[in-house]
């Protein structure tokens, strides 16, 4: 089983950074791929950003990609997300995920609790 705990997220002006990190305990982190996704509220939750187990694979939404980059550090069994030019309608609680590499929720087994983004205009 692997447990996440997200971290890094607070309240930023428009096109300031953050990072985002999340931890993963167990060995077992290093074998699964990882994903963030963010909820706002009341909207649906939504695929941010993914990442495969070696790195070497990447994906993102269509309304982050340029600006958000994902990466992961399997020696420290952490993943981060460097958030860059946001913007207001990037608002939401982020969530760290470890599953398969893919686009969908279901894919993922394991969830952080998640780490609230507040983006003012």
């Amino acid at each position: 089983q692997v447990q996440l705990v997200e971290s890094g997220g607070g309240l930023v002006q428009a096109g300031g950074s953050l990072r985002l990190s999340c931890a993963g305990s167990g060995r077992t982190f290093r074998n699964y791929s990882m994903g963030w996704f963010r909820q706002a509220p009341g909207k649906e939750r939504e695929f941010v950003a993914t990442i495969s187990w070696s790195g070497n694979m990447v994906d993102y939404s269509d309304s982050v990609k340029g600006r958000f980059t994902i990466s992961r550090d399997n020696a420290k069994g952490t993943v981060y997300l460097q958030m860059n030019s946001l913007k207001p309608e990037d608002t939401a609680v982020y969530f760290c995920a470890a599953g398969r590499v893919s686009r969908y929720s279901n894919d993922y087994l394991y969830w952080g609790q998640g780490t609230q983004v507040t983006v003012s205009s």
